[in-house]
């Protein structure tokens, strides 16, 4: 698959690394042979030997992540018991860009991003979840511009609106009196509100919606090795669509599985958006399947997507298909990634919903292609779906534990009608982690395109974790 970011590697590795010191589970040996698994358990590790919890900025309650006895807490009449706890958490990003896609305008900017949540738990299934971007209104972000002249100055964009809030919980474990001996099919989780809606890795939907979701896990077909999951959506506003812009007329409904066979994992999902704008929106029906799986020692994800565009085709929906390949391996006696991502998009293919900041459905494809979310700072290479093919070859190399990590990547697009303009660049990513809260990141990268200069772009940014 594609590079992980420096805090997803950090994560992981902790996650594993805690998994196998509390739960004594068997790891290499530091004397197996290749990938031979020891025979020697793991002892427990005492609580002062685990490694140090880094909270977030504001517990109440429980710690999150915490050890020792779980509190009484208190229960409801249906049965379950709540004990609830409070995080506040959130990632601060503080960036300058320099941005030139070798024609007008260019930016030279400082732009900042809040984003900030209020996570009220109350049971391993329930929560509520609040959140909000403070320093960025659609757009535009908070900070100072130098370039283009016509917009320099200091940015304002303070603001409290409401970008996140929903509920979630397992019908299930809200009433266990309804079976208390859980022989039924009371399993059913469900999540209703503004949340952030994500399948087909972004390609088909990446948005913030709002939507009520039912999922039916762990639906096991008899005599058979495999294992469902299966979701229906509904959603009724705040739909951005194909062009990132919000369609106020639209509502959308859709159904998504994921079914885990021994060899593979394979995703099949259909979904319909119904807009009474024909102007600047239009029905459209949308399809999606992929299958992902290691081939020996490589990983690989394979996806096919569909747009249908029922009205006629514009910029929220058109009419298209996108086939898209992931390949990675770990290159022996490393722990670096290597991998290439390929794609070719027949016609124009649209997503269902794009947020405002989400770009194009080719942001998967490599750094070179993905939108920063931050300022004005655009992808070296285009990640629109239109009568186009490419890819990105891309070496990942950790450091320090995976506290540091740098990115090398080459890619290219290369239009299938006369009308679309070939292009290729070259690109880099550096990051470091500072202590337990900070990274400190750079970008650049340099592009060749058709009827166009040349373009540049370099950035840094310092990103807080609280």
């Amino acid at each position: 698959m594609g590079p992980l970011s420096l805090l997803e590697r950090v994560e992981r590795a902790a996650c594993v690394s805690i998994v196998a010191l509390v739960g004594g589970m068997q790891v290499p040996g530091a004397l197996a042979a290749g990938s031979e698994l020891s025979t020697e358990p793991i002892p427990l590790k005492t609580e002062e030997e685990l490694p140090k919890r880094t909270p977030p900025i504001i517990e109440i309650g429980p710690d999150f992540l915490g050890t020792g006895n779980i509190p009484k807490g208190f229960e409801l009449p249906t049965g379950a018991v709540w004990t609830p706890a409070l995080w506040i958490f959130g990632d601060l990003r503080t960036a300058f860009n320099y941005f030139d896609n070798g024609e007008d305008p260019k930016f030279l900017e400082w732009a900042n991003r809040l984003d900030l949540f209020a996570n009220l738990q109350l049971s391993g299934t329930e929560r509520l979840l609040f959140g909000i971007q403070p320093l960025h209104d659609n757009r535009r972000f908070s900070g100072y511009i130098w370039k283009p002249d016509s917009n320099d100055g200091f940015q304002d964009e303070l603001n409290l609106d409401i970008t996140t809030l929903f509920f979630e919980g397992e019908f299930g474990e809200i009433f266990p009196n309804l079976d208390p001996e859980d022989t039924g099919s009371f399993d059913y989780g469900f999540s209703v509100g503004r949340q952030e809606i994500f399948f087909q890795e972004g390609m088909m939907f990446n948005d913030t919606i709002d939507s009520v979701g039912i999922t039916r896990d762990t639906v096991i077909i008899p005599d058979a090795s495999v294992d469902t999951r299966i979701t229906g959506l509904f959603g009724w506003n705040d739909i951005d669509r194909n062009d990132n812009r919000e369609d106020g007329d639209a509502w959308l409904v859709g159904l998504f599985t994921e079914t885990d066979f021994r060899p593979t994992t394979t995703n099949l999902d259909v979904a319909y958006v119904n807009s009474s704008d024909n102007d600047e929106g239009g029905d459209g029906l949308y399809v999606g399947a992929s299958a992902t799986q290691r081939i020996g020692h490589w990983n690989t994800s394979f996806r096919a997507n569909l747009s249908v565009a029922l009205e006629g085709d514009s910029e929220a929906v058109s009419s298209g298909g996108l086939l898209f390949s992931e390949i990675s391996i770990t290159p022996p006696a490393t722990d670096d990634v290597a991998y290439g991502n390929f794609f070719w998009a027949i016609d124009e293919y649209s997503s269902a919903a794009r947020g405002e900041l989400a770009g194009g459905p080719l942001g998967r494809v490599g750094i070179l292609f993905a939108a920063v979310g931050l300022g004005n700072f655009g992808p070296a290479l285009s990640n629109r779906t239109n009568e186009v093919f490419g890819g990105s070859l891309g070496y990942q190399m950790f450091f320090n534990d995976a506290r540091t990590q740098i990115v090398f990547e080459v890619g290219g697009r290369r239009g299938t009608s006369a009308e679309i303009d070939d292009a290729a660049a070259v690109g880099a990513r550096f990051q470091q982690a500072i202590l337990d809260r900070f990274v400190f990141q750079i970008d650049g990268f340099a592009s060749l395109q058709q009827n166009r200069d040349e373009g540049y772009g370099i950035r840094s940014e310092l990103l807080v974790r609280f």
